[in-house]
């Protein structure tokens, strides 16, 4: 007995030490193989229903305190590079989520997902009904907001608040509500460890009801995530560089993807990376009292990944439940993901737990977004990584191409 306690425990530490996307892909073939073998066993299935309806509750609650702590904790503009470099992070968010829609629209998604009876929303026509029905959900009681799971008076309420609390709040109170977002954070990392197990009991009942077809589904969808991140990453920011610099831009972006990008991939976390972010920045001989506050900043505010996923995401929810989305409202929808993926880093699966929020513009219940963010988190074994290196990158590459055009402007030489 004693030496079987010990096997035991010695399988538990090793489970624990392992990295979380290992235990979420172990997860993974578990689930389908027990679904292929002993399909529809409750007692297995109940473990995706706890696992969603975790983040179902905490989802909300983090939204409102993260968002009130980083408005209320937002420093001021610090001279033209910042001003710039900040625009070059929203700008790049908001194009990257424009490219998400494009590319939603030129290769439509569908997701398996269960119980979708009567979840079916419908998006606004005409852009006043888009603006009458916003102003509607946003101007409701922020308790029940947070109860309810409505995302956009949610963040409309955090954003208020936090402005009122930076206007008035001592530096403590600040700190403690940072230290609020903190421990729901953590509240939120303790269910994401849980992860694996969740993620196991939502393969088996997919597998058990549709088959191992819902694979090529979960393909695509990646497939589609990548070739959006790609697009931003190897197209669109080289050539907003190149017209900023005037100059070839690609020498520049390749040095940002090997010096910073490889790494991020496999720590995926910008927080994690700005260590390395600011090692490549002294290389290039970037002014260390901008990058030490540039990169960290990127880490928070440039998350081009993140808004693609929650588009993408979003965008194949309407597909799979049938909803049309018009023009006005991808549009507003790219605004959404912009300001959501804002203040998503360090957060574990961030970007996949405001999905709830884009949802809710075209009244998709939280019950069918929830089980959107079960799904990204299948596929988030490779989808998270290629994230964080797109988002870290760009950290970089725009902190390195701000402060070149400053010494361009000063008549300075500039290589790279």
């Amino acid at each position: 007995m004693t030496r079987l306690k010990i096997i035991l425990q010695s399988i538990w530490q090793t489970w624990q030490q392992s990295h979380l996307m290992l235990r979420i892909l172990i997860g993974i073939i578990i689930g389908s193989v027990l679904a292929l073998i002993v399909p529809g066993i409750a007692a297995i299935s109940v473990l995706g229903d706890l696992f969603v309806g975790a983040l179902k509750a905490m989802a909300p609650v983090l939204v409102a305190v993260l968002v009130m702590a980083s408005v209320a904790a937002a420093g001021k503009g610090l001279g033209s590079r910042f001003r710039l470099v900040i625009t070059l992070y929203m700008l790049t968010t908001l194009i990257a989520a424009v490219v998400a829609v494009v590319g939603s629209s030129l290769f439509p998604i569908h997701i398996a997902l269960t119980n979708v009876q009567g979840a079916t929303g419908a998006a606004p026509g005409a852009l006043s009904d888009v603006f009458r029905n916003v102003a509607r959900e946003i101007m409701s009681n922020p308790i029940t907001a947070i109860a309810n799971a409505n995302y956009l008076s949610i963040l409309f309420w955090a954003v208020i608040i936090g402005l009122a609390l930076k206007a008035v709040a001592s530096p403590q109170t600040i700190t403690s509500l940072q230290h609020w977002a903190d421990a729901v954070s953590k509240v939120v990392g303790w269910i994401i460890q849980c992860a694996p197990f969740g993620i196991l009991g939502l393969v088996y009942t997919s597998v058990s009801e549709s088959g191992l077809e819902i694979f090529t589904t979960y393909g695509q969808l990646l497939l589609l995530l990548i070739g959006c991140m790609l697009t931003v990453s190897l197209i669109i920011n080289p050539l907003i560089v190149g017209c900023m610099l005037r100059r070839n831009p690609y020498p520049l972006v390749w040095q940002c993807l090997k010096g910073s990008a490889v790494s991020a991939f496999f720590t995926r976390s910008s927080a994690a990376n700005i260590p390395v972010n600011m090692a490549l920045c002294k290389r290039m001989g970037i002014d260390e009292d901008f990058y030490s506050v540039s990169i960290p900043l990127g880490s928070i505010i440039n998350m081009d990944g993140a808004a693609i996923t929650i588009t993408v995401m979003t965008l194949a929810t309407c597909n799979t439940l049938g909803i049309d989305v018009p023009l006005a409202s991808a549009l507003l929808l790219s605004i959404v993901a912009t300001l959501a993926a804002c203040g998503t880093s360090g957060v574990a699966g961030g970007s996949l737990l405001l999905i709830p929020m884009a949802c809710s513009l075209f009244g998709i219940s939280n019950d069918i977004a929830m089980q959107v963010v079960a799904v990204g988190f299948i596929i988030g074994v490779v989808q998270d990584s290629v994230e964080t290196a797109l988002n870290s990158s760009g950290d970089a590459l725009f902190t390195i191409a701000a402060d070149m055009r400053e010494r361009l402007k000063r008549g300075e030489k500039v290589e790279f």
